[in-house]
């Protein structure tokens, strides 16, 4: 009988329900999401052992003590610059000619996540990648004082070493050029050549969010940088869905077809917007104080240029909550008439999923485009899971196969406008640190309107009584998927 208890089995089994149990308590008081609590509860319990690994791994959004306490240092230093920013009069937004959403939301965001709405910006809207890369290295050769470039993934080939030998180029100048880079998204890159040859012209090149056995102790290792943000001179600055990569040789054996982006170039007072959350990243992966570092770069704030109105948006974890979910939120709510989504990667939380239907149900017209193809098997799956709640509700469905759409935006009733990189899937909205521009312009929105109805006119609707047809198996695959959403 003593036997029996000692058998490994038993002590597996043991060890299993206790550490299951701790970690369930442990998951209920944390008080996330219900179909996060849940889907974390299944792993935890489902998988022996691993499952409670898994969890304190990548369960919780922690982030280390002393990333917290640079994050509340680098808000105060925003307070700051905001104060700033009323003085040179940036923020005096004429709200009645936006009317009555935008005003809502430029006074959430700044409540919820501390950035203001800044007024007068200049814009041009960029759909071809070739276009972009070219126009990126051209603003880079005509930089005088400084170069700031954040990217979630930076591959070599093509049109993109044009834009690193601008770069260096810059730098042999006497620019000052600082690159921030993803460890993680851009592993590849790191294992090559081209960050040696940054480093030996002097250019100032750092890994952000290294992952390694002491980081995973203090917090997430797979908490990524996907922002997208270059700063030129505090004069110029560029954002959007688009990595630092030529789409022709990016990912060609993926089987998606080449990634479609877009970009926007930005002059006026939104440059200070972005310069500072670039600046305030570098600062969280060095010893660089937020005052050197804008005396170096000489940063300034931006006289208003232009007439669009933007709120800069950044979000992640310690820096904000559901901010950014918020201002999504509060944006398809306010809809009246027209409502459109372009997002590679569908994998909503419940509050998404029943504002796009309550849009449609009030008479909205809502239309959301995906790729046909993506990158991950599990998202893929787990994504059309989501079909059947959109086109029971009246949203029409398209998948676009030119291929693998990556443009995150949304429009509402032509003048209010969602651009960055944010996805709609749960580890855009809660794990990344993601920047998105919430645009109260008519003429960017209906400048984004025509970008999207490219992508429609390249796509397909999902026909309802079609999709309803697919086999039992893949029905149960995608709905079993649907049951990790949360994590994916």
């Amino acid at each position: 009988m003593l036997s029996y208890f000692y058998h490994p089995t038993t002590v597996t089994w043991s060890i299993h329900v206790v550490f299951a149990f701790i970690l369930s308590v442990r998951v209920i008081m944390k008080r996330p999401s219900t179909g996060v609590a849940l889907a974390w509860l299944l792993v935890i319990n489902a998988i022996p052992i691993f499952g409670a690994l898994i969890y304190l791994l990548i369960g919780e959004r922690r982030i280390s003590w002393s990333r917290q306490e640079s994050i509340k240092q680098l808000r105060s230093d925003y307070s700051e610059v905001i104060e700033q920013a009323v003085h040179a009069g940036l923020l005096t937004v004429d709200w009645e000619k936006h009317g009555e959403l935008a005003e809502s939301m430029g006074r959430l965001g700044r409540q919820m996540v501390g950035s203001p709405t800044v007024c007068g910006s200049n814009y041009e809207l960029f759909g071809e990648t070739e276009e972009i890369l070219r126009r990126i290295a051209e603003d880079i050769d005509k930089a005088d004082r400084s170069v700031l470039m954040e990217f979630y993934i930076w591959g070599s080939g093509g049109l993109a070493d044009e834009v690193l030998a601008a770069v260096i180029r810059a730098q042999q100048r006497g620019v000052h050029c600082c690159l921030l880079i993803d460890a993680v998204g851009a592993r590849p890159w790191w294992k090559g050549s081209q960050p040696a040859e940054l480093k030996a012209a002097g250019v100032e090149l750092r890994p952000a969010l290294p992952v390694g056995l002491f980081r995973s102790l203090v917090g997430r290792t797979d908490l990524r940088l996907h922002r997208k943000i270059v700063v030129i001179d505090s004069e110029v600055s560029w954002t959007g869905s688009m990595n630092l990569v030529d789409p022709k040789f990016f990912k060609q054996d993926s089987g998606v077809g080449e990634w479609v982006d877009a970009m926007v170039r930005l002059q006026g007072s939104v440059v200070s917007s972005l310069a500072a959350t670039m600046i305030g990243d570098w600062t969280l992966e060095g010893d660089d104080s937020l005052s050197e570092l804008v005396s170096r770069h000489h940063l300034h704030l931006v006289a208003p240029q232009g007439a669009a109105d933007i709120q800069v948006i950044p979000s992640g974890p310690g820096e904000t909550n559901d901010g950014l979910l918020q201002m999504i939120l509060t944006m398809i709510n306010g809809a009246r008439e027209e409502l459109l989504l372009t997002t590679p990667y569908l994998v909503p939380d419940e509050s998404l999923v029943r504002a796009l239907r309550g849009a449609s149900a009030r008479g909205v017209k809502v239309r959301v485009i995906v790729p046909r193809k993506v990158d991950s098997v599990m998202t893929r799956y787990a994504s059309r899971s989501y079909y059947d709640d959109l086109l029971t509700s009246g949203i029409d469905l398209y998948l676009y196969d030119g291929g693998l759409l990556h443009t995150k935006s949304i429009t509402v009733d032509g003048h209010i406008s969602m651009f960055g990189t944010v996805n709609f899937d749960m580890r855009s909205l809660w794990l990344n640190y993601e920047v998105a521009l919430f645009v109260y312009d008519a003429g960017f929105g209906s400048n984004l309107r025509e970008l999207q109805q490219s992508y429609l006119d390249d796509s397909e609707r999902v026909d309802r009584d079609s999709w309803s047809e697919r086999s039992f198996v893949n029905r149960l695959l995608e709905n079993t998927l649907r049951l990790v959403s949360p994590l994916l």
